[in-house]
């Protein structure tokens, strides 16, 4: 059985008073309503990482990200929602996979943007699944990650989200991941991942372009879809950046190319969806990656709704 929860104490902040001039994300954010906005929905689990061999505690992620995320301040205009968590007990992901897929679908048809916050890298299948029963197809994915997430493994995993979702879609699927560690990903991965014709750029190429050349790229990898999937694993960040996470990375991406891509991606109106995955708050130092993910949430919501 999964459980759907409203966590109640992440929720708190700074006050300076009343008023829009003073908003905050804990003083704005309610219960899903009719009206669209950004809609954020957790899903606590750590079996996915645990069946990857990866080191466990992702499933306080959400909570996490809620706390860096509350006192931020609100620029926008746009409805801002928490729709609760999805709780995983023990050890049934494709339980938790199903409940997921039904929260996501049901948020999107109301017309919201979902923002999950994982979980580790497991929670995309789920999360895409559900955004694809509310559109009827699969909307193209662009995944911000040092790993391929393309195992062929006995049991679904944080390692064989994409390689699900391909099989799921079909001749749909059409999958970028941003940000690829060569050492960190066999011969094999790469292989299945030219078999699936996946569009790849290393770490070591992003961290050659400019901010300009980021927007540039997202932009173009955008303009022939209609609709974007963007999958953010925080492990694509360097391990000073982002210490908190399963597996940290030796070289990754800085910050500002990562959030110069996400925010590009989204300001072209057709982010459906956002995964923001694999926060480890055990090996977080001084909150430094939830902060990070706060930062992407924050700046993701403003450039998708204004």
């Amino acid at each position: 059985m999964t459980e759907m929860i409203i966590p109640p104490t992440p929720w708190t902040g700074r006050n300076d008073g009343p008023g829009i001039e003073h908003a905050r994300w804990h003083s704005t954010i309610s219960a899903p309503q009719p009206a669209p906005g950004i809609a954020l929905l957790g899903f606590a689990c750590d079996e996915g990482v645990r069946r990857n061999g990866g080191r466990p505690g992702a499933a306080a992620g959400p909570d996490a990200i809620r706390s860096a995320l509350a006192s931020l301040a609100v620029h926008q205009n746009t409805p801002l929602y928490d729709a609760g968590t999805v709780t995983v007990p023990g050890t049934d992901l494709e339980a938790g996979h199903e409940a997921l897929s039904r929260e996501v679908a049901s948020l999107v048809e109301a017309g919201h943007l979902v923002i999950v916050l994982g979980g580790g890298h497991e929670t995309a299948f789920g999360s895409h699944r559900g955004v694809r029963e509310a559109l009827g197809y699969s909307p193209a994915i662009i995944n911000l990650d040092a790993h391929f997430d393309l195992r062929e493994a006995d049991q679904p995993s944080s390692g064989t989200p994409f390689k699900q979702i391909a099989e799921l879609a079909g001749s749909e699927f059409d999958y970028t991941v941003l940000g690829i560690s060569r050492p960190n990903n066999t011969r094999q991965l790469f292989c299945t991942a030219a078999s699936l014709e996946v569009h790849v750029v290393s770490d070591v190429k992003l961290g050659s372009l400019t901010l300009e050349e980021c927007t540039e790229l997202a932009e173009s990898l955008s303009e022939n879809h209609d609709a974007i999937h963007l999958s953010i694993d925080l492990d694509v960040l360097p391990a000073a950046t982002a210490p908190g996470v399963s597996a940290p990375a030796a070289l990754g991406v800085d910050f500002p190319r990562i959030l110069a891509l996400a925010t590009a991606i989204a300001a072209t109106g057709k982010l459906r969806l956002v995964d923001i995955v694999e926060l480890n708050p055990d090996y977080d130092i001084d909150g430094r990656t939830a902060k990070v993910a706060a930062r992407l949430v924050d700046e993701i919501s403003s450039a998708a709704r204004g």
